[in-house]
């Protein structure tokens, strides 16, 4: 085997911008990133392309690396008979959408590593996810995949071509938006919560079986929808989720953090990867939870941010993730086993955290090991204290998982939203301080002449221009900063932001429907409304939209966005209805926006104190916003001013206001 003469062979990541690809620099594949270039090779050897699509946390991704695309002999055939091209999801997420759907049309499932075949002009033939590099388990080896699709490309051209443009065919007629319709009422509302709450393990808590992933975004709607629509019952399934996730394996119970999910029912045993955005939007859920007076939700959500702060922030931002692996291996630096312990803590300390964190000799891991659960809190709490301190302070000396360090905009801007909607409820000033300083970094770095990136590393920004969702994300995050800090620079930058989202992302042909990337050379333009793993980029514009309808001071540009919000919450419609625990984000939108949307300014003396914006901010329900200051300094504060010598708060349900009153309490009951 060898390379054609006129084959490029080179690896061309060790300078991407992307650590998942800079993880593969030192293969022996040829790869490409994904550019013009590749594609004119592909042309002019006459080979198809073969793309490989994953992220630097994902497992799988790791294993197919190791047993593949490190192996010289498979590289060769790679490299001989293709074009081959690497991509990260997380900075792609467009290429990821568009062949993703490709190989769920093809396979009827997905995931990574994702594997597609292209034709040179970019149409999909052949799509699958992770194969061995020989077969096992009733999986095709990856040699033989790619024996059989070298010969049907050699041999059988013309199918391959027409199969191709018929897959981009499907895909392109799959990618209309959705039907329009109302804004969603209060009873398709209540039905889309009854549908949820249907689906709740009542045993073991969180919604669905195994694998169980955190409902991330249900968490916040299923709050606003007791608090906002007196649907009682949908709290207490979100309390209960939270709390047995905060008791399980999936939660780090020395250092906080949860990883991605859990591939039993019952919260045990996690895929051991951290990502950003998990945590970002349950650390606003649990905020909610403690904002309510939830305790153990109060401790989580200062555990979340430790994580945050000492385990992902990157001195300009938040990075992407925790590996799954430590040196190849999962589990290995968070599982324990009772010897493990007793070596840690001694035999009295180690057998007493044992039974607190269900370490068994059986194990709930493998060979042995258990993950660390917490099904009750101890009575001794220094004792406690004591043990996690010194079993964190044992796990730290062992192998560690590596980190992406690629600072996504969307991901961190959720994060800044978290933690300044957090931090100004529950009196962490901190919080705020780390959200504006992220936002800061953001903003310096990755707004280039009007436009967000998608990403940085190590201070330099990405090529990739942001999405949808970062956008979105983004104005969200600033505008939550203006609320809780008064500066108007935050909602300048963010109205910015908001304008340019709509110039470049809502579909011109079809009000209130977005695209989820810029209009570039592929092969067709993504979108795609349904809330994931983290929110729909058209959801989080809907959100980025209510807040700036509210706090922009341009009359004509409130009235446009507020236009645009009901459009875009209109064409939710069929979501909540069909498929509701995959409209989280969408729900929790909708419920502020049918609540009013309820605005709270809170007009202060010179010499005010703030408590009473603050007992405003941690009794409110969630969606309603509030800014606070002197009479006159923002839109909502317009000729409303103190009452004598005391803050008052002026409540309003959409356009009508209450007259002011002096006590939180009594303007907490306005709201509600």
């Amino acid at each position: 085997m060898g390379i054609p003469p006129n084959a490029d062979s080179r690896n061309r990541l060790d300078e991407s911008s992307s650590p998942y690809l800079r993880q593969h620099a030192a293969n022996p594949v040829h790869w490409h990133e994904w550019n013009d270039d590749a594609f004119d090779e592909a042309r002019r050897r006459d080979v198809p392309v073969l793309l490989s699509v994953g992220y630097a946390a994902c497992h799988w991704c790791h294993v197919m690396a190791h047993e593949t695309f490190e192996n010289d002999e498979l590289a060769a055939q790679m490299n001989r008979d293709f074009v081959c091209i690497k991509v990260d999801r997380e900075e792609r997420p467009d290429i990821d959408a568009i062949y993703m759907a490709a190989t769920v049309a093809m396979t009827g499932q997905g995931g990574w590593p994702m594997t597609c075949s292209l034709t040179p002009d970019g149409d999909p033939f052949y799509c699958g996810t992770y194969y061995p590099p020989h077969p096992r388990n009733g999986m095709p080896g990856f040699t033989d995949v790619m024996d059989a699709i070298t010969r049907t490309w050699d041999e059988r051209r013309d199918e391959v071509l027409v199969a191709g443009t018929k897959i981009a065919e499907h895909l392109r007629a799959n990618s209309a938006s959705l039907p329009a319709g109302p804004v969603p009422d209060q009873q398709l509302l209540a039905d889309a919560v009854k549908s949820i709450l249907g689906d709740e393990d009542r045993r073991s808590s969180g919604f669905g079986g195994a694998p169980k992933f955190p409902p991330t975004a249900l968490l916040e709607s299923l709050l606003r929808a007791d608090e906002l629509a007196g649907h009682t019952a949908a709290a207490e399934a979100a309390t209960r989720t939270a709390h047995a996730m905060a008791r399980g394996g999936i939660y780090d119970q020395l250092a906080g953090g949860f990883a991605r999910y859990s591939v039993d029912a019952d919260w045990v045993v996690p895929h051991f990867e951290k990502m950003l955005y998990d945590n970002a939007l349950l650390l606003r859920g649990y905020a909610h939870l403690a904002r309510r007076g939830d305790r153990l939700s109060l401790r989580i959500a200062d555990e979340i941010v430790a994580f945050l702060n000492e385990q992902l922030w990157t001195g300009t931002g938040f990075a992407s993730s925790l590996d799954a692996d430590t040196e190849g291996v999962e589990g290995l630096t968070y599982v324990w086993r009772p010897t493990e312990l007793a070596d840690a803590l001694g035999d009295d300390d180690g057998a007493w955290a044992a039974e607190l964190f269900t370490v068994t000799d059986a194990g709930t891991f493998e060979q042995g090991a258990s993950t660390l659960q917490l099904l009750r809190d101890p009575a001794d709490a220094e004792r406690f204290a004591s043990v996690r301190a010194r079993l964190r302070a044992a796990r730290d000396t062992r192998p560690q998982p590596e980190r992406d360090d690629k600072v996504v905009t969307a991901w961190n801007a959720m994060a800044i939203t978290a933690l300044a909607e957090g931090g100004a409820a529950l009196g962490r000033a901190e919080w705020v301080e780390r959200a504006a300083e992220c936002a800061r970094g953001l903003l310096s770095l990755h707004l280039v002449d009007g436009d967000l990136h998608r990403s940085s590393l190590d201070g330099r920004v990405a090529v990739p221009l942001g999405g949808l969702d970062d956008y979105a994300a983004l104005a969200t995050a600033l505008l939550t900063l203006h609320q809780v800090t008064g500066e108007i620079g935050w909602r300048t930058a963010a109205l910015t932001i908001v304008d340019r989202m709509i110039d470049v992302f809502a579909d011109p042909e079809a009000e209130g429907a977005w695209y989820d990337a810029h209009d570039e050379d592929l092969l067709l333009r993504p979108r795609d409304p349904v809330d994931g793993a983290t929110p729909s980029g058209a959801s989080l514009a809907a959100e980025a939209l209510l807040l700036a309808s509210t706090l922009t001071p341009d009359l004509e540009a409130a009235a446009r966005y507020e236009e645009l919000l009901d459009a875009s919450l209109g064409r939710s419609g069929l979501i909540l209805a069909k498929a509701p625990r995959s409209a989280g984000h969408w729900l929790s939108t909708a419920f502020a926006r049918t609540a009013g949307p309820i605005q709270v300014a809170v007009a202060q003396t010179a010499d005010s104190d703030g408590e009473m914006a603050a007992a405003i901010r941690r009794g409110a329900p969630g969606g309603v916003v509030v800014v606070a200051g002197e009479k006159d300094s923002l839109p909502l504060l317009e000729d409303r001013g103190p009452v004598g010598d005391s803050d008052a708060a002026y409540v309003c349900h959409g356009k009508v206001c209450d007259l002011p009153v002096v006590e939180a309490a009594v303007a907490l009951l306005r709201i509600s």
